[in-house]
């Protein structure tokens, strides 16, 4: 099988890291009762008051009481993760003298428990652990995720973001240690999401696909997972944002999103996650919103140096066979447009950010951008100029173009 130009690239080694065990599909949930039991005896459950109004912290207090697993529940997460939760919640942690966390939500929820597993054993503030400064060399207390969105991705992936709130910078923190011990992905849990979280977490999916196949670190098996999740994603999306009860739809949504978790976990993301952060810190615009406005720009950026791989997703937006690489490529950044727009994703501006406020820290953010490591993964590695002037492009960017290429590959 040959996914892109070069071949599989059999002349390197490669690896691939995931939970130890991931538990998928509808009623996968009733098995962490008996998977907690296995691994501690009090868990700290990790959530938010939503998830506790669904109903979804009592069940899963009842399939822990159903193994004689106690419970210490920390509910506060009301935002995106920042480091006053982690404190909050490992002080919990010890307090209770729990053994093993239990991360229920979002990925809001589910980075925020990464950081606990890893500081409880390994000591330390969580950002003493950015760009690699601290290793987590002692094995990170037990950890099963639970997401309820597709998603971010993080219950299979070794990245958790968390907002310093001293100096306003998202960390984003990558070790194998923070891969959570097991996943649990019930696709029932994502029914009560409603459209606009829908939307974006899906769109958040589809860039963590996207990426870990354009990225630079990419390799045969990240490719396999990164194409079966844009298939996943892009033929779905829009079934399970126009009725949230399609289960078929919310099941593939799921495995797509699980599947970009690990593809980008193992090849890593690139521009579109370094510029997303600065926006999510600055202005706390959620992390998947705030991916899914910069998208198509950055696509758009980078469509010359990987016209092989977009042609990929080209496919994937229409079977017509007798497209070219290049307008295949064309026609998959035209359709991610559309998707955008389809969903109503805002662009920043409509978000309500103030555009003079905007263009005072855009020097900031591009400089924040870069010092994530993440655009040097792009295929066309950004400078710092032009990770400002594509800041300016998606202030106000246009999902809706004078000029698309249709299904068939006709201009229209």
């Amino acid at each position: 099988m040959k996914l892109r130009k070069e071949g599989l690239r059999l002349n390197t080694f490669s690896s691939l890291k995931m939970p130890e065990t991931i538990f998928y599909g509808r009623g996968s949930f009733e098995t962490v009762g008996k998977e907690a039991a296995s691994r501690g005896k009090k868990a700290l459950i990790i959530s938010d008051p939503i998830m506790n109004d669904l109903g979804y912290i009592d069940q899963c207090i009842q399939f822990l009481n159903a193994y004689k697993v106690n419970h210490a529940i920390y509910l506060d997460i009301k935002s995106e993760p920042i480091d006053i939760y982690v404190d909050e919640s490992l002080k919990l942690f010890t307090e209770e003298a729990c053994d093993l966390i239990i991360s229920l939500g979002g990925g809001s929820c589910i980075d925020t428990a990464k950081a606990v597993a890893i500081v409880a054993t390994n000591g330390g503030y969580i950002g003493d652990y950015m760009g690699g400064n601290k290793l987590a060399d002692k094995k990170a207390v037990p950890h099963i995720s639970i997401p309820t969105t597709a998603g971010t991705g993080s219950e299979v992936s070794d990245v958790t973001v968390i907002t310093n709130t001293k100096s306003d910078v998202k960390m984003m923190i990558k070790q194998p240690a923070f891969i959570p011990s097991v996943a649990i992905v019930d696709p029932i849990l994502t029914v009560s999401s409603p459209k606009s979280v829908t939307a974006a977490t899906g769109v958040d999916a589809l860039s963590h696909a996207v990426e870990a196949f354009l990225s630079k670190k990419a390799h045969p098996m990240t490719d396999v997972l990164a194409l079966s999740a844009m298939d996943l994603i892009v033929n779905n999306i829009r079934s399970a944002y126009a009725n949230g009860e399609d289960l078929n739809a919310r099941e593939a949504m799921a495995l797509g999103s699980m599947q970009a978790g690990i593809a980008f976990s193992n090849s890593s993301v690139c521009l579109v996650h370094g510029m997303s952060r600065p926006i999510g810190a600055l202005f706390h615009v959620p992390h998947g919103v705030s991916n899914a406005m910069l998208l198509p720009a950055v696509l758009e950026f980078s469509q010359a140096e990987c016209i092989d791989q977009l042609a990929k997703l080209g496919e994937i937006f229409s079977k017509k066979t007798t497209l070219s690489n290049v307008e295949s490529a064309l026609l998959a950044v035209e359709e991610v447009k559309k998707l955008c727009l389809d969903l109503d994703i805002p662009n920043l501006k409509l978000w309500g950010i103030d555009e003079e406020v905007f263009s005072q820290v855009i020097d900031k953010m591009a400089s924040d951008a870069l010092a994530s490591g993440s655009p040097r993964n792009n295929p066309r590695v950004p400078t710092k100029e032009e990770i400002v002037e594509l800041y300016k492009v998606c202030f106000n960017f246009q999902f809706s173009g004078n000029e698309t290429l249709d299904r068939k590959g006709e201009t229209v």
